[in-house]
């Protein structure tokens, strides 16, 4: 499992709208495609690609249509949790323990538990 630390998730972001904006840009376009249901050509091979890249960095999408993201980290003490963002947000600014999920954000940086 990758470990992310909040400096290379900030700077990994730009990438991760990327893919987001083909995912749900694909999904979108699959929704509107009249004819045989199988929607534009290529759209498969968009999201599948996408999705792997997301999965061989470990980042979790949690939502594709409220393109929610998160970031394994560990900190110094040892804790695992995660650092969240969520599209509209401008920086990655919040983390949250696993099993808080997305309502026990709180705002970055943590300190040792």
């Amino acid at each position: 499992m990758r470990y992310w630390t909040v400096d290379e998730a900030r700077a990994y972001l730009p990438r991760v709208r990327e893919l987001l904006a083909d995912i749900r840009g694909v999904a979108v376009a699959v929704t509107r495609a009249p004819g045989n249901g199988h929607g534009p050509v290529g759209t498969a091979g968009q999201v599948k690609a996408a999705l792997v890249e997301l999965e061989e960095g470990d980042i979790v999408l949690r939502d594709a249509e409220e393109a929610l993201i998160d970031f394994p980290a560990r900190g110094a003490d040892g804790v695992i949790y995660y650092l969240c963002w969520k599209e509209g947000e401008a920086d990655l600014a919040f983390w949250h323990l696993p099993e808080d999920g997305f309502a026990g954000r709180r705002p970055l940086p943590r300190g040792p538990e």
